[in-house]
């Protein structure tokens, strides 16, 4: 079963007149690779056939001299190469031979990370120490998931070879002097509507988002969450010379490319590389977006991991993970919270304690304030158990939310001036629809951390909800005081502001 021209064919003997095989070969794209290869694959024998496998052999060839199909295809078994390309997301995808191996990597000697300092590395320790500019992130990120056994570089090397092709396919459609957007448009197009890589459904990335995380699953099942298709988007840009950021809002990750004269083109990995606004990014806690290097990346590939398994309320194997991560951070924020929580979990206080400490009181360079739980944990506000219970995960149950609850409030009860813990009780009450129930919850909350413009908003809007116009005008300028000192003016509270004028001017 291949994909050509857009419709899904079935293998099948078919018999075709000359005449209409010349005709249906000329609707080919000239420029693509996989509807030469589909083509060839339908009618092998026919002189079309071996007509379109040599077109399509010389697309992939473009930088290549001495890659002459007449000296290298009739010596080839080129089916493992074709599936590479045309596989659907049901087929597994091939383990490549050496023959098959050498013959992609003389197609590929051109592409851009040949150059990098990373690329031909098997160590990690020796990865680790290179610049992380010069890091390969395919090889690195597949070294540190799948090790280095022989059977595993044989498997790193068919997905390197996976992405080589794909890098060639685009590199195919690219004129010899195309530049960065040129570039982007053009993996947008490849990934996403030739190759129709998509966010997996809520059910299934909800349950299993390492899964669709680390690249060898993305690839195979051409389904991936931001983390996920950014980390192949990077993959790709490496080999066609386009650079790019990695950005991380908080619970999300993106791609942009930044000209030389500062202008910035986001790329949306989830809305199938759409250019979306930065301010969109932004909420009222988060005054900056932060830029994180490849090493990082890989790192956060592992924290994806570690936080389902926390979710999953197995701290064991998320600490596991979370120390797998490390080695790839400087130092990092949201790591150290993290494992220092995870260590609590699994009786590990003094080495959760440490890591707390080093962050407490630290607030990150993209947000407006740090994490209260740190500072209550330490302060014994609260214990392991209550950290558990605010990062308790629901789903659109109302049970999930209701069991949340019942936690948060066991917990409130005992550690009455654990502010994440009140405030997470109020967040359950707005879940269940219940605004007049959270209201004295964010009223706590907002005593005991009053420089948390979250809770200002939220009551501003309740209020504001229900008609308490005078009560939503000072919870929204109390918010705004406190934004105005970290030189933050968020969309959200324009808005609110817009509406409170709208129904009752201040």
């Amino acid at each position: 079963m291949r994909l050509i021209f857009g419709i899904l064919v079935f293998h099948c003997t078919v018999f075709a007149s000359d005449s209409s095989l010349k005709a249906l070969y000329a609707t080919l794209d000239p420029t693509s690779v996989a509807q030469h290869f589909a083509f060839y694959e339908l009618y092998p024998k026919t002189p079309e056939g071996k007509v379109s496998l040599q077109h399509a052999w010389e697309l992939l060839s473009g930088g290549c001299v001495d890659c002459d199909p007449e000296m290298v295809l009739p010596t080839l078994d080129i089916q493992p190469i074709i599936s590479l390309v045309n596989r659907t997301a049901q087929e597994e995808s091939p383990l490549l031979n050496d023959d098959q191996l050498a013959v992609i990597e003389k197609l590929s000697r051109h592409l851009g990370n040949r150059q990098l300092q990373g690329f031909g590395l098997w160590n990690q320790e020796e990865i680790l120490q290179i610049p992380s500019a010069q890091i390969d992130l395919a090889r690195a990120l597949l070294i540190a998931e799948m090790g280095t056994s022989t059977e595993s570089r044989r498997k790193i090397q068919s997905y390197e070879a996976s992405l080589d092709l794909m890098a060639l396919q685009i590199a195919a459609r690219l004129a010899p002097q195309a530049g960065p957007l040129d570039k982007i448009r053009a993996i947008n197009d490849y990934i996403f509507s030739e190759m129709r890589f998509r966010f997996p459904p809520h059910s299934l990335y909800a349950k299993e988002i390492d899964v669709y995380t680390f690249l060898p699953s993305v690839l195979d099942s051409r389904r991936g969450v931001c983390l996920g298709v950014s980390i192949l988007y990077l993959c790709l840009a490496q080999r066609l010379e386009l650079s790019l950021q990695a950005i991380t809002p908080p619970g999300h990750i993106y791609v942009r490319y930044v000209d030389p004269e500062g202008n910035i083109t986001n790329i949306e990995t989830t809305a199938r590389g759409i250019d979306v606004p930065s301010e969109h990014y932004l909420g009222i806690e988060t005054r900056a977006l932060q830029e994180r290097s490849l090493s990082d990346v890989i790192g956060l590939a592992f924290m994806n991991q570690a936080a389902v398994s926390w979710h999953k309320e197995d701290p064991k194997t998320a600490v596991a993970l979370y120390e797998k991560a490390r080695p790839f951070f400087q130092d990092d924020y949201l790591l150290n919270l993290f494992l220092g929580f995870n260590y609590l979990f699994v009786g590990k206080e003094k080495e959760g304690r440490d890591l707390l400490k080093k962050i407490r009181n630290k607030v990150p360079d993209y947000a407006i304030m740090g994490d209260t739980i740190v500072e209550d944990y330490l302060s014994n506000h609260t214990n392991a158990e209550g950290i558990q219970a605010v990062f308790a995960e629901v789903n659109e149950t109302r049970s999930s939310i209701l069991e949340k609850q019942k936690r948060l409030e066991q917990i409130v009860a005992k550690y009455p001036r654990f502010r994440q813990g009140i405030f997470h009780l109020a967040i359950t009450w707005m879940q269940l629809g219940r605004e007049k129930e959270a209201l004295p919850f964010l009223e706590k909350y907002s005593t005991l951390a009053p420089q948390d413009p979250t809770a200002h908003y939220y009551l501003a809007a309740i209020h504001f909800q229900r008609h308490h116009f005078n009560e939503a005008w000072k919870r929204l300028q109390m918010a705004e005081a406190v934004l105005k000192k970290k030189d933050h003016a968020p969309k959200a509270l324009d808005e609110l502001r817009r509406a409170l004028q709208r129904q009752c001017p201040n």
